[in-house]
């Protein structure tokens, strides 16, 4: 996991060439790297979609078997890196020598944090003109709030960068000649003028690590130089796996230096199945915690962490098997929409390419073929032993587009497209404007969706228009307001009679989606047309009074009402529910949020004065200037509808010297004279270009 452009995907294919994967090294910058398969990444040099493949490390005479999954680093993609480390045991977090922690570090590094993945540092980048090591070890301490130490130090950097000083051995590896790619080097005796500066830091690594064993600490009083390498290795482990400390190495993966070290590290200190305490679950039925260990012999377990569309074996299916095992031909319980689901075949993946398997057991991951109704974030269970495990949060679309086929032939073919891409990326949406008629894709960023259209058009060969982005709005309202309602019908015969008191306002903090209150005493309404009334909520808090835009949550209290025996129904209490909504938020002081992204901008000296001139045209807000090296670094709030085409703005302002990165921060009002704007553009039709 990183920020773009760190090394994660030229790390991973020396990993795969040193494993004996492959037998050619590929090249990110060829467009040749087995882990970017898609024609896409091969074009733009990216990563796109997380890929996973399997591989065999022999460590201390023993073989082990590590999966690894490799992710995109760029914000619009977040999805792959939420998912991945919702079911990883740990994660390899890649820095740049000379960028060191840039913002979409800080973000993967949180996101492990949240689902608690012990994490190794890999300084890459050493062989770069400005690497600093020490730099970079410092930026992880201040900016990730984290502890790192270093198990390594650079010998040189930049051209001069030949080797490290692993502080563990006691000893320099230095790596030989380019020839061999990486296959020869040597242990060599640590060079005189670092001798000082190995046992600075050998000395922090032991004081940080002798917490862990009493013995370690008396003999790091007694006689620092007697503590092996043994008791040192189990003690980083133990640090390591409990989150205390954060291992960091240095090396070069495009100059094949340090990676064999980086493998040795993974099995060292980052933790197995077996390290890991048992999941936790719930009963579907009983909502009672549930737990299930890493063992075969356990009720199976599993979580379905991604879906994806192969065109020649169909609907595949990722997933980690927590416990039991998954065999192909059985059937497995699906708790969220209470049915079995047969797995006919059961694959290893490596990229895009399958190993059939029979069994696959706990601790591992897979891809599975033959289910009907999956989706991200289910869980596969026994169907004796039931347990639903914790899903995957995704992140909000913040970003749309109107779409529609070039003839009216291929509007079937759109659909059933739009369908699949919704399917494998939870933070890919489609819906329908009820404005306009138009469809509307919605994603996290203009890049997402320009991958989106490549793929219609070559994957699914449909050709389509698409209109100018529009942001995503949303709407909330400031004010509780007390409302009464009533929808009366009458068209002979059975009529539709239903009237509601509601208090509506603005949710509690924290609170997400609808907090339905029911206060309804003496039967004034019946029991069973309650939970009509939280449906018509619900469902109109997809359409707001403004401009037609959701509201995140809203806060209703139902306290009177009344029916009428044969008229009233369920379904005039669903449309009583949504009369109300549309009535009362009127009244309630509504108002629109747009999403405001935090942008970070790297730029010479000379065009900081532009880039900031630039950000207050665009309403932004600098919060505070670094300096990176010689260059400064801009850090700012921009809302999301001023950024279009700012890249292309950004590189004229500075000659194509600055680099800028952008991710979403949170959602803000919109000032009134532009909302005003919004307003009324939203009750028009979104224009197609």
């Amino acid at each position: 996991m990183a920020h773009i452009d760190a090394g994660k995907t030229t790390a991973t294919e020396r990993m795969l060439y040193y494993t004996g994967i492959t037998h050619k090294i590929g090249e990110v910058h060829d467009g040749d790297a087995q882990m970017d398969w898609m024609v896409q990444e091969q074009e733009r040099g990216i990563t796109i979609t997380s890929a996973a493949t399997t591989c065999f490390w022999k460590y201390k005479d023993a073989d082990y078997k590590i999966n690894i999954i490799d992710t995109p680093g760029h914000v619009d993609f977040t999805v792959e890196v939420e998912r991945s480390l919702r079911v990883l045991d740990g994660a390899i977090a890649v820095f740049c020598g000379v960028g060191g922690v840039e913002p979409q570090s800080e973000t993967v590094w949180h996101q492990a944090d949240k689902y608690g993945v012990p994490k190794v540092a890999f300084v890459n980048k050493m062989d770069r003109q400005g690497a600093d090591y020490y730099n970079v070890v410092s930026q992880i301490k201040d900016k990730l709030k984290a502890n790192p130490v270093p198990l390594q130090i650079p010998i040189g950097s930049g051209d001069d960068f030949v080797g490290v000083v692993d502080l563990i051995d006691n000893k320099a590896i230095v790596w030989i000649d380019d020839e061999t790619l990486g296959t020869n080097y040597q242990f060599q005796e640590i060079p005189e003028e670092l001798k000082e500066e190995a046992a600075k830091y050998r000395s922090q690594l032991i004081e940080s690590v002798a917490e862990y064993d009493d013995a370690l600490l008396e003999k790091f009083f007694d006689d620092p130089e007697s503590i092996t390498r043994e008791e040192l290795l189990d003690a980083v482990r133990r640090a390591t796996i409990d989150m205390t400390i954060v291992p960091v190495l240095a090396g070069s993966a495009f100059k094949n230096k340090g990676v064999q070290r980086l493998l040795d590290s993974v099995i060292a200190f980052l933790p197995s199945p077996m390290d890991i305490s048992a999941v936790e679950g719930m009963d579907p039925k009983t909502e009672e915690k549930l737990y299930r260990k890493p063992d075969t012999q356990e009720p199976t377990s599993a979580l379905v962490f991604k879906i994806a569309t192969d065109p020649y074996v169909g609907r595949l299916a990722y997933m980690r098997v927590y416990s039991g095992k998954v065999t192909a031909k059985s059937t497995l319980f699906n708790p969220r929409t209470g049915k079995k689901e047969r797995v006919n075949r059961l694959y290893q993946m490596h990229a895009n390419k399958q190993k059939p398997k029979e069994e696959i057991e706990a601790g591992d991951i897979c891809a599975a073929v033959g289910f009907k109704d999956l989706r991200t974030g289910d869980t596969l269970c026994d169907a004796n032993k039931q347990i639903l495990l914790e899903s995957i949060e995704f992140p909000e679309p913040v970003i749309g587009v109107a779409i529609e086929p070039k003839t009216q032939k291929e509007y079937d073919k759109l659909t059933v497209a739009l369908a699949k891409l919704a399917e494998e990326d939870p933070t890919f949406t489609v819906r329908t404007d009820e404005n306009s008629g138009q469809t509307v894709i919605n994603g996290m960023g203009e890049l997402h969706l320009e991958v989106i259209m490549d793929r219609l058009n070559r994957e699914f060969k449909v050709d389509a228009n698409q209109g100018a982005p529009q942001v995503n709005y949303k709407e909330t309202i400031t004010e509780e307001v007390d409302h009464h309602e009533v929808f009366k019908k009458q068209t002979g015969g059975r009529g539709k009679f239903a009237e509601i008191n509601v208090k509506i306002g603005p949710a509690d903090e924290e609170v997400k989606g609808l907090q339905f209150i029911d206060k309804i005493k003496g039967g004034n309404i019946p029991k069973e047309f309650i939970p009509s009334v939280e449906k018509g909520f619900k469902d109109a808090m997809y359409n707001g009074v403004l401009a037609g835009y959701s509201l995140d949550s809203l806060k209703v209290e139902l306290y009177d009402g009344s029916y009428h025996e044969v008229d009233s129904d369920q379904l005039a209490f669903e449309t009583v529910a949504r009369m109300a909504f549309k009535n009362a938020c009127v009244k309630a002081k509504p108002i629109l949020l747009e999403p405001i992204m935090e942008a970070e901008v790297v730029t010479p000296e000379e065009y900081m004065g532009d880039v900031i001139a630039d950000f207050n045209k665009r309403r932004g807000h600098v919060e505070g200037m670094e300096n990176k090296g010689s260059a400064k670094v801009i850090r700012a709030k921009v809302p999301l509808a001023e950024k279009f085409g700012y890249v292309t703005v950004l590189r004229t302002i500075t000659s194509g010297r600055a680099t800028s990165t952008m991710e979403f921060s949170h959602y803000e009002q919109v000032p009134k004279e532009i909302a005003r704007e919004i307003i009324e553009k939203a009750k028009g039709k979104i224009e197609l270009v």
